[in-house]
């Protein structure tokens, strides 16, 4: 046999030269299993959003906070007549904007529960809607400070009670919001027990909020 034929020929054909071992070959392989866990490879479920939970935590003791202040600025401030009516404006104004948003975000699941609208489309439009729903429960609490409520009074204590329940649903229906983003319309029974509860809770507060303020001012009249 020529020196040239051999240069054309497999290595693992020349008598002596080793092959390839296939017990190596197993041995080498990359094991999945074996494989370090990386963003890249490590499943997610679907529907699960990992986040700091020291920062979901310092967000909702803010929300505390200013409520608290809130609380205690409208127990010391008494402005003039003029002041109130314009904060009496303010106050119904952002009552239509926040609940008239919720009840388009409810309506756009109930469209989509009975199968008029892609479960993408509805959870776009709430998205959208998230800023009308902050800027009127935000509204609300800036111009109840100068409403002068009477705090000694139980439907005035439970309607304050009901803002900070309402703010605190608020946040949880963000993350919410994401976890089904994320789930790409696979919802399991516990997002769907999620929202059915996040719904119940935002529309009782809205209503029982807007029903208490109805009767404060009946009584004032």
């Amino acid at each position: 046999m020529k020196i040239q034929d051999l240069d054309h020929k497999d290595l693992t054909e020349v008598p002596g030269t080793p092959g390839p071992n296939p017990e190596r070959s197993l041995e080498t392989r990359e094991d999945p299993a074996r494989a370090p866990r990386t963003p890249q490879n490590e499943a997610v479920r679907p529907g699960r959003v990992t986040g700091p939970w020291g920062a979901r935590a310092a967000v909702v003791c803010a929300a505390c906070a200013v409520w608290c202040a809130t609380v205690w600025m409208s127990a010391h401030i008494h402005p003039d007549p003029a002041l109130h009516t314009v904060a009496l404006f303010v106050h119904l104004s952002s009552l239509v904007l926040g609940f008239g948003a919720v009840l388009v975000a409810d309506y756009l699941i109930a469209v989509w529960l009975v199968g008029r609208s892609t479960f993408a489309e509805a959870v776009a439009g709430i998205d959208r809607l998230h800023l009308l729903i902050w800027t009127g429960l935000i509204g609300l609490m800036g111009s109840g400070t100068l409403l002068e409520p009477d705090l000694a009074t139980v439907t005035a204590r439970v309607k304050l009670g009901l803002v900070l329940v309402l703010t605190l649903n608020g946040l949880q229906a963000m993350l919410l919001s994401k976890r089904m983003k994320a789930a790409a319309g696979v919802l399991n029974m516990r997002l769907l027990a999620w929202g059915a509860i996040t719904t119940i809770v935002s529309q009782g507060c809205w209503w029982g909020a807007m029903w208490i303020g109805f009767i404060t001012a009946s009584a004032r009249s």
